[in-house]
């Protein structure tokens, strides 16, 4: 089973009108036949709401203003997952059932909230964790609750808060999105689960959106997991991205997290941006990556970056 943390699907099904239960759309490569026929069988479906600060980074008419605004486009792709009859995992034994049943051909889903604005009050987590949210990133740009990228700044006031509240309700934060600010007081605070979905490394491509070998040499030391993304501008500095790229960060956030056990795939191939910038045509890619990594590692860790190191993560993470 092929596990990736980090899809928008309710995001471009709602805000560009790219469903997910029929082919991908064309010049796109995710939909949910794409997925099955790769062999995906769980991902992490995120809840993306899109500020109208955003400008021409986001090309849509789906993007909010304020929280509560933020908070009815975050409702509406729950119940975008919900009407496409996507199982959602909420807790353990939810996992390990699924795990111990799965057949290619079956999808699963763990919600991951990508910027926290939705949450209008620290105190509504509860509401967000019934309906099934068990991941945050509180930033995505900039938020009420934290730096983020290309807007420098530590966890706010409202974000610490947050942070203890998912403490409690014993949700497990999401790095990708924060700026470095504000991933040093995460360190500083946060004993609970730690990810990050879709981050790849700084050393090879300079800027705040990536991740410094240090962040991922201590979120491997907290028993966390680093997805790779495939977004082209995440990959390399210009050019056309392969999957050369991919096996480049791979390994070097490999190596500075102690090994592959602590990666695994967050791809975003479908976070507003086609085939054209992405590292392969369509997701038989996933088969080609996983037999270039047979060369530096063993099949167990292969099999551990192309799902089971997620899985495993999920397996002591998420709530009893």
């Amino acid at each position: 089973m092929i596990v990736d943390a980090h899809l928008d699907i309710a995001w471009n099904a709602i805000s560009a009108g790219r469903g997910f239960l029929g082919p991908p759309a064309p010049g796109y490569l995710v939909s949910r036949s794409s997925l099955i026929t790769s062999g995906v069988g769980l991902i992490f479906a995120t809840l993306y709401t899109a500020p109208a600060r955003a400008g021409r980074a986001m090309r849509t008419r789906f993007v909010y203003e304020n929280a509560h605004e933020a908070h009815i486009m975050a409702v509406a792709e729950v119940n975008y997952y919900r009407s496409s009859g996507l199982q959602l995992i909420g807790d353990k034994a939810e996992l390990a059932s699924y795990i111990k049943g799965w057949r290619k051909g079956q999808i699963a889903a763990v919600l991951l909230m990508e910027g926290a604005d939705p949450i209008e009050d620290p105190s509504q987590l509860g509401a967000w964790t019934g309906m099934g949210v068990r991941i945050i990133g509180p930033a995505w740009g900039g938020t009420r609750y934290s730096g983020g990228t290309g807007a420098p700044g530590g966890l706010t006031a409202l974000g610490v808060q947050l942070l203890k509240a998912m403490r409690r309700k014993h949700v497990i934060l999401d790095l990708s999105h924060m700026a470095q600010e504000a991933v040093d007081d995460a360190f500083k605070l946060w004993r609970g689960p730690i990810m990050a979905s879709h981050s790849n490394s700084r050393e090879l491509v300079p800027g705040d959106r990536q991740i410094t070998d240090a962040t991922a040499a201590e979120v491997a030391r907290r028993d966390g997991v680093i997805g790779i993304s495939f977004y082209q501008k995440h990959l390399r500095t210009s050019g056309r991205a392969t999957l050369d790229d991919v096996m480049k960060h791979l390994l070097h956030l490999a190596r500075a997290a102690g090994g592959p056990e602590r990666i695994g795939l967050g791809t975003d191939l479908d976070g507003g941006f086609d085939s054209r910038e992405a590292p392969m045509n369509d997701l038989s890619g996933l088969k080609e990556l996983s037999t270039r990594m047979r060369g530096p590692f063993s099949r167990q860790q292969v099999e551990g970056v192309m799902g089971n190191n997620w899985r495993d993560f999920l397996s002591r993470s998420l709530p009893e």
